[in-house]
């Protein structure tokens, strides 16, 4: 059974624009307990296409609230609410009410799940999520940062790296490292929505701690990430698959003039190589990705 995407109830998508979808989103009300159920319940039995958008309409300000808290690693907010509506949907393809929890509570983890996908793909495929310390590391840093109200700063002072650290189980320099490739998508809490709006992006905001379900799930979650990246390393060509492993899998990269000796050619070629190889890597994971949502 499918459904119609949650777009398709507005006229526009939220990465078109962002400001008038956040409000226009404000128009689905929320369901009371036993309308929920009921409404699910003609989507389990019957495939009711109309409840299923009902279900998933009514959570699109979750959606928006959980991406928000997503907003600084450097990608469009638009389309993290995107990928966290797939996630929506999926949960409405799962969700069992005869349980007694709430569809929101079942769903968070979804759309986390699927906004994560996403973030991971789109950053390195390795150096942000092959171990679940750097996966935590990545997720959790900005949040320990507001902890110690150093969310503004540059570089960390040494204690607060030590500490951040020792909490997440890796190295000073990973902190470090981490610290300041996430700096540059930092944005301001107080920036309006919109120039005619007093809305601010932190009204929008949730806090981005792990729930026991995001933790139970998460050496699945790492085992299929892994299973990924070595299907789609095999869809590339020996040299590249051995430039992007050298490049990007190994925790001292080789250098484009290192590759440029061995191989006998420039660096801008290695380089265009390389670029090429991620490319195709992205392409198949995110594949995989839509196949595994749709298999499940």
């Amino acid at each position: 059974m499918g459904y119609m995407a949650p777009e398709k109830d507005l006229s526009f998508a939220p990465e078109d624009n962002l400001s008038r979808y956040l409000y226009r989103i404000r128009d689905f009300p929320m369901l009371e307990p036993e309308e929920e159920v009921s409404l699910a319940r003609r989507w389990q039995e019957h495939g009711d296409e109309a409840a299923a958008r009902r279900l998933v309409t009514s959570h699109l300000r979750l959606v928006a609230k959980i991406a928000m808290g997503y907003r600084g690693y450097g990608l469009p907010v638009g389309e993290l609410i995107s990928e966290g509506n797939v996630g929506m949907m999926q949960a409405v393809k799962r969700f069992d009410p005869e349980r007694g929890f709430r569809l929101a509570t079942y769903a968070m983890w979804w759309i986390r799940a699927a906004i994560q996908e996403y973030i991971l793909r789109s950053w390195s495929l390795v150096k942000m999520g092959t171990t679940a310390a750097q996966k935590k590391l990545f997720f959790n840093l900005r949040r320990m940062k507001a902890q110690m109200s150093a969310i503004d700063d540059g570089d960390l002072h040494p204690e607060q790296v030590a500490e951040i650290g020792r909490k997440l189980g890796v190295s000073e320099v990973e902190v470090v490292n981490m610290n300041r490739r996430l700096a540059g998508g930092d944005q301001s809490l107080n920036a309006p929505l919109r120039q005619d709006a007093e809305g601010e992006w932190q009204d929008w905001l949730v806090e981005d701690s792990e729930d026991q379900e995001s933790r139970l799930g998460d050496d699945e979650e790492l085992s299929e990430r892994r299973g990924m990246l070595n299907a789609a390393l095999k869809s590339l060509s020996e040299r590249e698959r051995h430039i992007i492993e050298e490049r990007r899998l190994k925790d001292n990269p080789a250098t484009l003039q290192d590759l440029s000796a061995e191989y006998g050619i420039s660096r801008e070629r290695i380089r265009q190589i390389e670029v090429r190889a991620f490319e195709k890597l992205q392409k198949s994971v995110k594949n995989a990705v839509i196949e595994r949502h749709i298999s499940h």
